[in-house]
């Protein structure tokens, strides 16, 4: 349990969790979640020990994915997750980016079929502003990265 502390300051109105509880917590959210980068890094490796699903629609998908990526929407995870993954593969779900929530949704369905999975964060937005490279029906394509998401002429941002 936390100590109450009395401040106007608004950051600390709410006293901090306590370092045994943030631990904990943080430790949770790495256990459920990962970054784009850290996902581009993992696809890097001649068998990166997970899969990526893409959980959005086909018009979506079309207009550009994660290279390598399984298209499986969210609606179909149900029906056709066992064609299309192993269950002892773990899962790493996305869909458009941090104002949606499908990838959480598809997420929720796949644990609830027996799958690890954790949720990319960022999902495709973050993708492609990071500077990722990635497919559409017409090809491969890849943007510049947004200065004000990952560091220009680096290969990671150091964190």
């Amino acid at each position: 349990m936390t100590k109450m502390i009395v401040s106007e300051n608004p950051v600390l109105r709410v006293p901090p969790a306590t370092p045994a509880a943030a631990a904990a917590y943080f430790g949770a959210s790495l256990a459920f979640h990962a970054d784009v980068s850290d996902v581009a890094a993992g696809l890097q490796a001649e068998n990166p020990g997970f899969v990526v699903v893409d959980s959005r629609s086909t018009e979506s998908w079309d207009q550009g994915h994660v290279p390598g990526a399984v298209h499986l929407p969210t609606a179909q995870i149900p029906q056709l997750a066992a064609e299309f993954l192993d269950r002892e593969v773990p899962v790493v779900v996305y869909c458009w980016g941090p104002g949606c929530n499908g990838a959480t949704r598809a997420a929720y369905a796949l644990a609830g079929l027996g799958y690890q999975v954790k949720e990319m964060l960022g999902g495709m937005e973050y993708w492609i502003r990071e500077g990722f490279a990635f497919e559409t029906f017409e090809g491969t394509e890849q943007r510049d990265a947004d200065l004000l998401t990952a560091p220009v002429g680096a290969d990671d941002c150091g964190c």
